[in-house]
């Protein structure tokens, strides 16, 4: 498939985090990107919210990476709900010899079916089925069956009531010199996608139709696709009303700053988490890490083989051409252009200009030195310096702090040499030979609290990389800036709504569309603040 065409989304806010936390173990970094570019705004199929990629918990000998799309997906937003797109292609990429070069690439299709033409929405059951009743008027006749038992599978019986079904394929692929070679391949076994969350009547028990999305494709290859929460968390209101971040702390007068007890929290939110009550359709794979790096090999920390540099892309067929006729289907070109990539978080969403977001988007990493000028000199930086009246000072520029996060270097690559740095350009490195952090021992800040199982070295799904980029930004990677306030903004969102789950597929299975509800200012579970000095409290539920 020809992606020739690929989307660089995240460049600026990637180098400045990797620069941050690679020169710097304490420093920190932003977040993840939902509608960022013009052409994904208007592309949400296309558009990639987060990236993850890190060694799974519960077995150091493999790693999971993780692509979510379609930001924003309102539970209750049926008929349809949220299919993925049949004309996207979902890739995921690894670089495993240092040249910001894809050297293995994932791909998964989806094909959609309808297998209930007549229904008005595209899933429907109750209990053991409803049949008409007595007082049905003619034709159909007491008795005749309505509607089908509730949906407690994904194939075979419980499975009537799914009338919009999905199912897709894996292929992974491996370069050798210019030729691309298939390894594995899901071939023609059936893999399903997880539906959307209905609701308790038409799918009672979702966490076990959802736990049956998880496929063993043999070789130690997992994989898992479907609707799911967002596992993002942020104060978005608060980041694009130009930086008016919540009052924290204010012992000093300075607001958007947390206090050292605020900072060490792991559960609370002190400000309303803006993705809390939505979902994002999710991939998943889990493969050995020896399927990942240049020599199929395991490596200890130390030896550069151990670091690889990951991205997620989305691509659409170069032509469309529309039917003539109503309810024909479109032809499409065989060759794709990629809309969107995605290694570091927030990169495109808040480094970027606008003007290049798109071009950005649509770039190879290797050439993602042409987007340096906006790490240089970042805009992000002189909007929180002024926004504040100077009460957070920066770095004068050039911000060469902000480089090293862009190339392969200590402490993510603590075995690379100069000459293994390679090009600068975004892409999510993971050093494979670093183990997994206890969830005990796990931090939010990740490297910048000293957890090395973390962000920037990978990323998992509970890091909070919006207050770790703000603080890189600020530049908390350079000594002198590593102080109050710079090395305690943050946005008070310290948290995901519900609990991630501690085993393949990670993030926790989709909201409820009956029963979700988002957390904004002013409405229950947020209290509003009694005073420009006081903090909005959002509980957990």
């Amino acid at each position: 498939m020809d992606t020739s065409a690929r989307s660089t989304r995240r460049l600026p806010a990637a180098l400045l985090l990797a620069a941050a936390c690679l020169a710097w173990p304490t420093a920190q970094a932003f977040a993840a990107n939902h509608r960022e570019a013009p052409l994904t705004a208007l592309d949400h199929k296309a558009d990639i919210t987060d990236w993850f990629a890190f060694v799974s918990y519960d077995d150091p000998t493999k790693v999971t990476m993780i692509v979510n799309t379609d930001p924003l997906l309102e539970p209750a937003n049926g008929p349809n709900y949220h299919p993925f797109d049949p004309e996207v292609a979902y890739e995921m990429k690894v670089d495993n010899n240092h040249d910001a070069q894809e050297d293995v690439r994932i791909a998964f299709r989806f094909q959609s079916e309808t297998r209930l033409p007549g229904v008005f929405t595209g899933f429907v059951g109750a209990g053991s089925g409803i049949a008409a009743p007595a007082n049905s008027p003619a034709p159909v006749a007491a008795g005749t069956p309505i509607v089908p038992p509730a949906i407690t599978a994904l194939d075979g019986p419980g499975s009537a009531g799914l009338s919009l079904r999905q199912s897709y394929t894996v292929t992974i692929q491996k370069r050798s010199g210019s030729v691309w070679q298939t390894v594995f391949s899901s071939g023609s076994q059936k893999l399903y996608a997880v539906p959307a969350n209905v609701g308790p009547r038409t799918m009672p028990d979702y966490p076990y139709l959802a736990r049956q999305g998880i496929y063993n494709l043999g070789g130690g290859v997992r994989v898992f696709a479907g609707t799911v929460d967002d596992p993002f968390y942020i104060d978005l209101g608060a980041a694009f009303d130009t930086l008016n971040f919540r009052p924290g702390a204010f012992a000093s007068g300075v607001p958007a700053v947390l206090t050292n007890d605020q900072d060490a929290v792991g559960s609370d939110n002190f400000a309303p988490d803006s993705v809390a009550g939505y979902n994002v359709n999710s991939i998943a794979i889990e493969l050995p890490i020896g399927m990942l790096t240049s020599d199929g090999a395991s490596h200890p920390a130390s030896d550069a083989k151990a670091v690889i540099g990951t991205y997620a892309t989305t691509s659409r067929p170069r032509i469309k051409v529309q039917p003539t006729t109503p309810g024909g289907k479109p032809s499409l070109s065989t060759n794709f252009v990629q809309v969107q990539r995605m290694g570091n978080p927030l990169i495109n969403e808040l480094l970027i200009g606008t003007g290049d977001k798109d071009k950005f988007s649509m770039a190879e990493p290797k050439n993602d030195s042409q987007f340096a000028s906006y790490l240089l000199d970042p805009l992000l930086a002189r909007v929180i310096n002024a926004a504040y009246a100077g009460a957070v000072p920066i770095p004068a520029a050039p911000r060469v702090d902000l480089l090293p996060l862009v190339t392969y270097a200590a402490p993510i690559c603590p075995g690379c040499t100069p000459a293994q740095a390679g090009p600068v350009a975004d892409l999510l490195r993971l050093n494979t030979g670093i183990p997994p952090t206890a969830q005990a021992s796990r931090k939010r800040l990740a490297v910048l609290a000293g957890d090395l199982g973390g962000f920037p070295n990978g990323r998992r799904v509970s890091d909070d990389v919006t207050d770790i980029a703000a603080r890189v930004v600020v530049g908390v990677l350079k000594p002198a800036f590593n102080v109050f306030p710079n090395n305690r903004i943050g946005d008070g969102v310290n948290s995901n709504d519900v609990p991630y789950q501690e085993t393949f597929p990670y993030v926790a299975f989709a909201q409820s569309g009956r029963d979700s509800r988002h957390q904004k200012p002013g409405t229950p579970g947020c209290v509003a603040p009694t005073s420009p000095f006081v903090p909005v409290l959002c509980p957990q539920n």
